[in-house]
């Protein structure tokens, strides 16, 4: 069966996340988007800061409620669903946060950290853990995720970066879930600390079976964890596809300059434009193609006819009313 025919485990339907500020201006930090991410795969998220892809991935899992659209989990509308029914969800999606430090307690030993959501959260058979149980799967987590047993005893600022980042991997892995949402989860590690953690993720996908959203800014990181990659701008996926397809032939002048804008030899396109000004504000009024404003090859149309997400070519797709050719 073609992977493109399995039912998501993730869907997302015209979704929405606005914020009100003071003198009636609204943010649209998540505006109208569709998205499918499939049982298995790891789908890279990237774009410029603000464009809403910390918002997004904290709306998948409900942790930020939507102001409209719908989420659906393994079929499920989960989209208005109680706290309370909610809860029974919760181990099956998890989230790894950017910051290692402020998602640890600094007053509790790691062992305490792990052990919480095995203690709060019921075993599949309804009943609680017993001690020993919890004791084992701690033990497990510690080898999963590459630490010695002993870190269990000791406290989060007596360990690296990277080191907290596993600890927090592991604390998501704690409950078995399907879905992780890792956001920007290598970001301020040390180059070479990024490749163990990226490694890391992969082979935990390949042994678990997870399902990853992997958001993040680095190209080349996205590039070696990726099966497909969304762009987003301004709140929208302006393109979506296979991670070589997307990074080697981007269809959107968008993508093509993120790729050109990467300093290394492993993306881009031979007719990346150079982007004109900054971002325009998430709270202005559009028209048109949200990015006409800065992109060299707008047209009279951009300005006033905004883009669909259509299909350019199979796995592939691009919201832009001239994209660019593919690269050789």
């Amino acid at each position: 069966m073609h992977r493109m025919t399995l039912t998501p485990l993730l869907e997302l339907r015209d979704l929405r996340k606005t914020y009100r500020l003071p003198r009636g201006r609204v943010l649209r930090a998540v505006d109208g988007l569709s998205l499918r991410v499939l049982p298995g795969e790891t789908l890279g998220l990237v774009g410029e800061s603000g464009c809403g892809k910390s918002t997004l991935g904290r709306c998948m899992l409900r942790l930020a409620d939507p102001s409209s659209g719908q989420i659906l989990f393994e079929g499920r509308d989960i989209t208005t669903l109680p706290e309370r029914r909610l809860r029974a969800l919760r181990p099956l999606m998890q989230m790894v946060f950017q910051d290692s430090s402020a998602a640890l307690n600094p007053r509790r030993r790691i062992g305490d950290l792990l052990a919480e959501p095995l203690r709060v959260h019921p075993a599949p058979d309804g009943r609680r853990r017993p001690a020993s149980v919890i004791a084992a799967r701690l033990s497990e987590l510690m080898d999963l995720v590459g630490l010695p047993v002993q870190a269990l005893e000791r406290y989060p600022h007596e360990f690296s970066g990277g080191q907290r980042q596993r600890i927090n991997i592991a604390r998501a892995l704690a409950l078995t879930p399907r879905l992780v949402v890792a956001d920007e989860p290598v970001s301020a590690l040390d180059v070479s600390v990024q490749a163990q953690i990226v490694n890391l993720f992969a082979d935990l996908r390949r042994e678990l079976g997870l399902t990853y959203v992997f958001i993040a800014h680095d190209l080349a990181v996205v590039r070696q964890i990726s099966s497909r990659v969304a762009v987003m701008y301004l709140g929208a996926i302006v393109e979506l596809g296979e991670t070589d397809g997307v990074l080697h032939h981007p269809a959107h002048p968008y993508t093509a300059a993120l790729t050109a804008a990467v300093p290394r030899a492993v993306v881009g396109h031979p007719h990346a434009p150079v982007l004109r000004g900054d971002a325009p504000s998430p709270t202005a009024p559009r028209t048109g193609c949200r990015f006409h404003a800065r992109c060299p090859q707008a047209q009279a149309r951009c300005a006033q006819e905004e883009p669909a997400l259509h299909t350019l070519r199979p796995g592939h797709a691009v919201a832009c009313h001239f994209p660019l050719p593919p690269g050789p």
